[in-house]
């Protein structure tokens, strides 16, 4: 029998990271308390080396390889570059914090470096075997990080949680993905969508079954209602470190996810499964915002202000157009580099033995550092959606996507009013630094050089991104123009 040999230069970059982080792993063994900063540094190089690969790969066509289970495309490159990146960002912000509690070890990062390489997985997946392979690889790398704090009742909690619910996602996904191979034949998405979009009357019930568990395995993972029960107390239970990396990079995998299966596998049945997300989009911006009002801890708010942005994300997919898609992958983005800024607050201001997870933590912080206040004001204002702020051009481009699509004028409408309500949320948080008296007993800011900048540079970027946000905007729309 004749095995074609296939092509490895598209994967370039998945071997790549695969390779660095076994020799992480074996050299870590060998490492000590005081030289692991090592392990850090390479990790670091990894996801620099990765994306340089990732640039070099770049290209406007579209690659298939591994028996057409792979496929290296615009979309594909673009996300995987923004994981990359904001990975870094994690791991940097995270550095000080794990070091004050004892948890600076390489699991951390290796975890962290296995979960970059599932997302990658699953950002290129053409086949259903290769959309599972990266979900299970990312999950099993993220429920061993929330329980990485052995000795926190709380984590081990949260770890345990989503473990169990994972699980169940996992399992509901996988009977979909076996009625669609059992009704069509094949694992290849390209295939799924031609056949099912010719599908007879007689297999529509099966294809309705498998549509349904399909999506309740997408929105779990997105963490959208009423998929949600994991995400306040995972976002929460877990180390504040971890928590930055769970709420940043695999939301873009996630979004992949959603767009390989539903647009790229099941796109005939565009008509089918937007009823379902508009349920869905409804539902997450309406229970996201009303509940983050009642939150006084900041993890959990910002817990339930993610679920109300995946509310925007699913209502820029679920227009079906081209520009609807493009807006959907910018809002993507751009929630990643606004939370990337949030959560890196929360870092900042905490300090061995204590977490700064309370709104009330922040008070006064104008009076004790008005350059970060300053930061936490710009990230705040732009996810409220406040002009000319990245936030407020990405909700734009999903409204106006809305609006072009035609017949779903009413769900701009909610999108708008939700976004109303989410403001009193997040000015409650700027009203706290600005206007009440910090504590007499305040402790002084203590974190790195390092972390000051590139979190100036953080909430910067959403500023700049803001008043210049053409660039990353025709970035998306070219990468899903092919």
């Amino acid at each position: 029998m004749n095995i074609p040999m296939p092509d490895f230069m598209p994967a370039l970059p998945e071997m790549f990271l695969l390779g660095m982080t076994c020799v992480i792993l074996l050299l870590d063994l060998f490492l000590t308390e005081r030289s692991r900063v090592v392990t850090y540094l390479l990790a670091q190089s990894t996801l620099l080396g990765a994306l340089l690969l990732t640039i070099m790969l770049y290209d406007n066509s579209r690659t298939l390889t591994f028996s057409d289970t792979f496929v290296l495309d615009p979309m594909g490159s673009v996300l995987k570059g923004a994981i990359y990146i904001a990975t870094f960002f994690v791991f940097l912000y995270s550095k000080g914090y794990l070091r004050a509690r004892n948890m600076f070890k390489g699991e951390f990062y290796i975890l962290g470096l296995f979960g970059v390489l599932g997302m990658n997985v699953l950002v290129s997946a053409h086949s259903l075997i290769t959309v599972y392979l990266g979900l299970e690889l990312l999950s099993l790398s993220m429920y061993a990080m929330v329980a990485l704090q052995r000795d926190s009742v709380v984590a081990s909690e949260a770890a345990m949680k989503y473990f169990v619910l994972g699980a169940m996602a996992s399992a509901m996904l996988l009977y979909g993905m076996s009625m669609l191979y059992g009704m069509t034949g094949s694992l290849d998405l390209t295939h799924i969508n031609q056949v099912t979009a010719a599908v007879g009357s007689g297999q529509q019930v099966v294809l309705a079954f498998a549509l349904v568990f399909i999506i309740v395995g997408v929105a779990f993972k997105l963490g959208a209602v009423p998929f949600h029960m994991w995400l306040p107390d995972v976002y929460h239970g877990a180390p504040t470190a971890v928590t930055l990396y769970l709420s940043t990079a695999p939301k873009l995998a996630a979004f992949a996810m959603m767009m390989r299966l539903l647009v790229d596998g099941l796109g005939g049945l565009h008509a089918e499964w937007q009823g379902i997300l508009v349920l869905l989009a409804v539902a997450s911006l309406a229970l996201g915002n009303l509940v983050a009002i009642a939150q006084s801890n900041i993890k959990r708010m910002l817990a339930y202000s993610a679920i109300s942005h995946i509310g925007f994300l699913l209502l820029g997919v679920l227009s079906g157009t081209a520009a609807g898609y493009a807006a959907s992958m910018f809002y993507a983005i751009t929630y990643v580099v606004m939370t990337l800024g949030g959560f890196g607050m929360v870092v900042l201001m905490s300090r061995a033995g204590f977490e700064a997870d309370r709104i009330e933590d922040f008070k006064g912080l104008n009076e004790r550092s008005p350059w970060f206040a300053f930061m936490m004001l710009i990230l705040m204002f732009s996810m409220t959606g406040v002009p000319p702020l990245l936030g407020f051009w990405a909700k734009l481009a999903v409204i106006e996507a809305l609006l072009g699509a035609g017949g779903l004028t009413w769900l701009a409408v909610v999108a708008v009013i939700f976004s109303v309500v989410g403001a009193f949320y997040y000015l409650r948080v700027v009203k706290t630094m600005y206007f009440d008296k910090a504590d007499a007993g305040a402790a002084a800011i203590e974190s790195t050089l390092e972390l000051r900048v590139m979190l100036s540079a953080n909430g910067l970027a959403v500023l700049a991104l803001g008043i210049y946000p053409g660039t990353l905007m025709a970035l998306c729309a070219t990468a899903l123009s092919h």
